[in-house]
């Protein structure tokens, strides 16, 4: 596993075997991020991101060297954790990046107070706890770090549809790539979704 491009490109990132950790492919995070980007390198300069059950912490350092500005981990896996901590290190990052080693619904109240606004949330836990999508989507649609903007997405099992709408967030996009796919979500009340670009 490694990072694909930007700052750190090429660097190789670790992972934990035995553990409920599925780190998201190399190929589907290059496809991700293509579709963040389309075409723009710069695309993701200075947005801010939310890596849900983080694992391996790939995705946000993904993000962080195509030039986020801030990255919040949440994992509640001490091992996980640990593991984040160690690739961030690994790559001498030092800031830019919140870990939040708690459960979701204490990590939203946090980000919350902390005032913290997503451009992209990404929402990945193990393919197994099928509720967990709909709790987590669930969540972001009531919690203030989600607003008008900000693009939600979900990786999940291609067989797996984790749902269409969670209150004002409505999918507008299915990518499927081999045996997973991405869920692309935005809040309805900004406007027609399919018309919006992905970033201010």
């Amino acid at each position: 596993m490694r990072v694909i491009a930007g700052k750190y490109r090429s660097r190789p990132l670790r992972s934990l075997r035995g553990m409920d950790i599925r780190p998201t492919s190399d190929r589907l995070r290059e496809t991700l991020f293509d579709v963040l980007t389309a075409g723009n390198p710069s695309a993701l300069e200075g947005s801010v991101w939310l890596d849900l059950f983080a694992g391996t912490g790939a995705v946000g350092i993904e993000a962080l060297s195509r030039g986020a500005k801030l990255v919040c981990f949440v994992e509640s896996s001490a091992a996980a954790a640990n593991l984040i901590r160690q690739n961030l290190e690994s790559l001498d990052l030092r800031s830019g990046f919140k870990l939040y080693q708690e459960a979701l619904p204490r990590a939203f109240w946090r980000m919350a107070r902390e005032h913290v606004a997503a451009d992209v949330v990404f929402v990945d836990p193990p393919y197994r706890m099928k509720e967990a999508y709909r709790e987590t989507l669930r969540g972001l649609a009531e919690s203030p770090v989600v607003w008008a903007m900000s693009m939600v997405i979900a990786e999940h099992e291609k067989k797996f549809d984790p749902g269409e709408e969670f209150g004002p967030l409505r999918r507008f996009r299915r990518l499927i790539q081999g045996d997973a796919a991405l869920s692309f979500y935005r809040m309805a009340s900004a406007g027609d979704v399919r018309e919006r670009p992905a970033f201010r």
